[in-house]
């Protein structure tokens, strides 16, 4: 599986973007995280796992608590992934655009 469907895939589950969404201000620990979400702090910690092999997220320890921040490892494949429909899409506007003005100009040299 590719890194960009890796990344998809883990913010598929409502409560892993959630969690995603609150580490995009600022590096939190766990207890911090599982504040005021609808699921227990060991589920937490397995959708922080699932974000974490997705490359989405990164944990550093500082003695014995883990602080889990966003990687931009995964947040980059994401965009590759999504820059390739974009630029794929101006090109096929460019084609689009070339051959109505192609057409228009047939039409006005008639």
């Amino acid at each position: 599986m590719s890194a960009s469907s890796s990344a998809f895939n883990a913010l598929g589950d409502p409560t892993r973007r959630a969690i995603f969404e609150k580490l995009r201000d600022r590096p939190l620990a766990v207890v911090d995280i599982a504040n005021g979400l609808p699921v227990s702090r060991p589920a937490v910690s397995q959708h922080l796992k699932v974000l974490k092999e997705a490359k989405l997220i990164s944990i550093k320890t500082y003695g014995t608590k883990n602080i889990y921040e966003v990687n931009r490892e995964g947040i980059l494949a994401m965009r590759e992934y999504l820059d390739k429909f974009w630029d794929e899409a101006l090109v096929n506007f460019k084609k689009l655009a070339e051959n109505t003005e192609k057409e228009n100009n047939k039409h006005l040299n008639q």
